[in-house]
């Protein structure tokens, strides 16, 4: 049988339900600085779900979604809640987002630049996270950029790349998901992430011949609208799916277990109940469930 490493599940859309207010272009950072402690609690939940890594709130923490909200200057200070709020809660996967918004490839800048900004996430989480985890990168420069500014900090660095919908072996900017791996040298681990669990088994197919530990966690959305790729997005323009319960969705991540996936968890509209359900189903078949 083989050691699985669970992930936890998403964090701003579970902070969002269990907040009820209406979402911001902030996502998790606004809810965090609202509810101070809510964070904490669903930390605390997923732990209890059979969760062995935690990822921390603060992947829509970038200069570029503070601008014009007035909390330009508290950037430093977010980064500082949302670690207070993952602290003692086991293994912490530090979250560096996309540069501008997610699913949005053009929008990465020039390499130099997408490093710096990179590199100044990466040094503030490196002394308090165990491992950083790179989320939703959509090209290859993306890629690129993220590796080199994460690896500097000596960390373990997990690369997560996400998917086109319809065609799971194509990243979001229509390259192939396999040329990744030329530049993903400095990643131990590579993982395909918030996309659906249909596009992810064919990352699964892809992945396995990468060289290193690989898995995937997916989201609930029913597909990524045209309204959330404008400006300033909210995710009130996208819609859960109704037919991804925990049953479901722990069917999904067994598939990619069968695939020789060892890390496995959720994204965006994946809860508790769904890695809890997914823990049983892990243990069911006989695999363990390990912290890295």
């Amino acid at each position: 049988m083989t050691d699985i490493i669970l992930l936890d599940g998403g964090m701003g859309q579970e902070l969002v339900h269990r907040a009820g207010d209406r979402p911001t272009p902030l996502w998790s950072t606004q809810v965090m600085i609202d509810h101070p402690g809510l964070v904490a609690q669903v930390h605390a939940d997923y732990r209890d779900a059979g969760a062995t890594v935690h990822t921390t709130n603060t992947y829509a923490i970038l200069h570029d979604r503070l601008e014009g909200t007035g909390m330009e200057d508290q950037f430093a200070a977010l980064y500082a809640a949302a670690l207070k709020e993952a602290a003692g809660v086991g293994v912490l996967a530090g979250a560096i987002g996309p540069i501008g918004a997610s699913y949005r490839p053009d929008l990465m800048p020039a390499h130099d630049v997408a490093v710096a900004i990179y590199t100044e996430i990466a040094q503030i989480l490196a002394p308090k996270v165990d491992l950083i985890i790179c989320e939703t990168v959509a090209s290859v420069a993306h890629a690129r950029a993220v590796l080199e500014a994460a690896a500097a900090t000596g960390k373990p660095v997990w690369l997560a790349l996400t998917v086109d919908d319809t065609d799971g072996t194509k990243l979001r900017s229509g390259e192939p998901v396999a040329d990744v791996f030329a530049v993903a040298g400095a990643a131990s681990a590579i993982l395909a992430n918030c996309s659906s669990p249909e596009a992810i088994d064919a990352a699964m197919d892809v992945l396995a011949a990468c060289g290193k530990p690989f898995g995937g966690y997916a989201n609930g959305f029913t597909k990524i609208s045209d309204g959330f790729l404008g400006d300033k997005p909210t995710v009130d323009a996208l819609t859960a799916r109704k037919d991804l319960g925990p049953d479901e969705y722990a069917g999904f991540a067994m598939g990619w277990i069968a695939k020789g996936a060892t890390i496995v968890g959720g994204c965006c509209e994946v809860g508790p109940a769904h890695i809890a359900k997914l823990a049983e189903e892990i243990r069911a078949a006989g695999h363990h469930i390990v912290a890295p």
